[in-house]
């Protein structure tokens, strides 16, 4: 607070001149800043210096500049015109995809400076930001968006059959999975690693669900897999097995279903209208299992297409039940049977196979994850005129092992990221 009267005036313009060209993510215009100084001036004329101040903040919160991402057209562009975003903007887009916030002091002074298109300082704010701490909120946000994480939250495991299950152990998985994904981006690892790692971070609780011996208290810590070929990667935690399984099973075509979505983009057709859901086993004298109640489904046309490519790669990861414990008997007390052939003709029998398989398509994934990460960089879906893009970032990350910084690069310079098209 200023130590005189007099001094109030100058000392809000400078705060709320440096507070708005923050929360902007622009310089500050002379009407940006007299609009802030009337409800200033409000505030002050009712409680004084700081209520003038705490009004003022009130409409920089709602202002739409603060509110919105702004992108403007120029000027007499024809619709469809694809033009350039200015600095300013870019650096908007740049911090709200790997921060989730606004830009920083270093990154908005660059803009302004006119620099930030320049190729060498545009991969050096990527670096740095991708090295700052804020970048967890990258982890965070495009692991809810790309594997639906958060939804694991919502997912209801039945504890009459599941009696382990709590929400303790809810939160620990979907802990382990965060944890894992920020590993993959700090230590810059290729995005294959995310299928064929052999590690993963368990706390007691966990280590105890999937297992491990050995691991005692809440601290999560890393952890290696050196004799289980089962668990290593995306497809063993527990986090991604529970929220594609119902509450008393396993789902099979749901495991599938995310797998073709979400690993390999090849996302199936909805079922038709009129397709009966799967027979359950209540009061049978004899349970069937699964695979034979959804013979049922293969056995009708119109469904035998959609399932015959995306049940195989769910029954592989049958022997891990429905909150991803590992087991050799399924629901009926029946040995699983994980054995199936993929679209391709490429057999599995488990998560073991399945992840050679996949890995085997390497581009198919990799493709996948980057029009993910394209998708949630833009803020739009994906469209034709982008899938060039797409291909040669993919190109050009293969000399690098397909590193998150070659990845994350490669959509900040692509034109998709830097470019807008005219609506107007």
């Amino acid at each position: 607070r200023p130590s005189a009267p007099a001094a109030e005036g100058p000392c809000a313009r400078e705060i709320l001149s440096r507070l708005a060209r923050r929360a902007y993510r622009r310089p500050v215009t002379d009407d940006d800043l007299q609009t802030l100084l009337g409800f200033y001036e409000t505030g002050r004329a009712e409680r004084g210096f700081e209520a003038g101040i705490q009004k003022a903040i009130e409409r920089v919160l709602v202002a739409p500049e603060f509110l919105f991402r702004i992108e403007r057209e120029p000027p007499d562009l024809a619709p469809g015109t694809a033009y350039r975003l200015t600095d300013l903007e870019l650096a908007s887009r740049l911090s709200f995809f790997l921060w989730s916030s606004i830009p920083d002091e270093a990154l908005l002074s660059a803009a302004e400076a006119g620099r930030l298109h320049e190729p060498a300082e545009l991969e050096r704010q990527v670096r740095r930001m991708l090295a700052d701490a804020r970048a967890r909120a990258l982890v965070d946000d495009f692991a809810s968006q790309w594997l639906q994480l958060r939804r694991v939250r919502g997912v209801m495991p039945d504890t009459d059959v599941f009696y382990e299950f709590d929400e303790n152990l809810r939160a620990d998985m979907e802990r382990e999975t965060l944890l894992f994904l920020e590993s993959q981006l700090r230590e810059d690892r290729g995005l294959l690693d995310l299928l064929r790692a052999d590690y993963t971070f368990v706390n007691e609780r966990l280590a105890r669900h999937y297992g491990i011996a050995g691991i005692y208290g809440e601290r999560f810590r890393r952890v290696t897999f050196d004799d289980d070929d089962n668990r290593g990667g995306l497809l063993g935690h527990a986090s991604l097995l529970t929220l594609t399984a119902y509450p008393t099973r396993t789902s099979p075509v749901l495991r599938g279903k995310w797998l073709l979505d979400n690993i390999l983009g090849m996302p199936p057709s909805p079922p038709p209208a009129d397709v009966p859901a799967l027979e359950e086993n209540h009061g049978a004298a004899q349970p069937r299992s699964v695979r034979e109640r959804m013979e049922r489904h293969r056995a009708n046309p119109a469904c035998a297409v959609c399932h015959r490519v995306m049940d195989p790669p769910g029954f592989a990861l049958e022997h891990f039940d429905a909150i991803g414990r590992w087991r050799a008997t399924d629901e009926t007390g029946a040995p699983v049977d994980a054995a199936g052939a993929l679209a391709d003709g490429t057999m599995v029998d488990g998560p073991a196979t399945l992840r050679q398989a996949l890995l085997a398509h390497e581009h198919s994934f990799v493709g996948t994850v980057i029009e993910k990460l394209l998708t949630y960089a833009v803020g739009r879906s994906i469209e034709y005129y982008d899938q060039p893009a797409i291909r040669k970032i993919t190109a050009a990350a293969v000399s690098d092992d397909y590193r998150w910084s070659s990845i994350v690069l490669g959509i900040v310079e692509s034109v998709p990221f830097q470019m807008r098209r005219s609506e107007s």
